[in-house]
């Protein structure tokens, strides 16, 4: 009985924490949970890091232009978002998945990849604000 119970507390144990339950920082998220999102209450801070030119030329409906070269001189502005789920994209992924690494060794707990960044968002037709 009580190795049953060990094997039993273990296994929570192991389960309170597995990578679902510890964050999704580094995570992908797919093009249409993200539009489902923007569509909520509270939607996540979606940040596009490219270039202001590649802004203008179309972008996620919402999102915030922060190129990634600009990106650290911006964390105390962004810092009210630490605690929500932001939302990461380029065009390609690149620049993307560095934006990952600097809000995440800054503290930010949420930071999403936008599987497949704006290329794939475009080719999808999906809604596009300046496109």
């Amino acid at each position: 009985m009580r190795r049953a119970l060990s094997i039993f507390v273990t296994s929570l144990a192991l389960l309170a924490c597995s990578p679902a339950e510890q964050g999704s920082a580094g995570a992908d998220l797919g093009q249409a949970a993200l539009l489902e999102q923007l569509r909520s209450p509270n939607p996540p801070l979606v940040l596009d890091v490219r270039t202001p030119a590649e802004f203008a030329s179309g972008h996620v409906p919402g999102a915030q232009n922060v190129p990634i070269d600009e990106l650290s001189s911006h964390l105390d502005a962004l810092a009210p978002a630490r605690d929500r789920e932001v939302v990461v994209y380029c065009e390609r992924g690149p620049r993307a998945r560095r934006a990952q690494a600097v809000l995440g060794e800054a503290g930010f707990a949420d930071v999403r990849h936008l599987e497949g960044d704006m290329s794939a968002w475009r080719d999808g037709r999906l809604p596009c604000d300046g496109c």
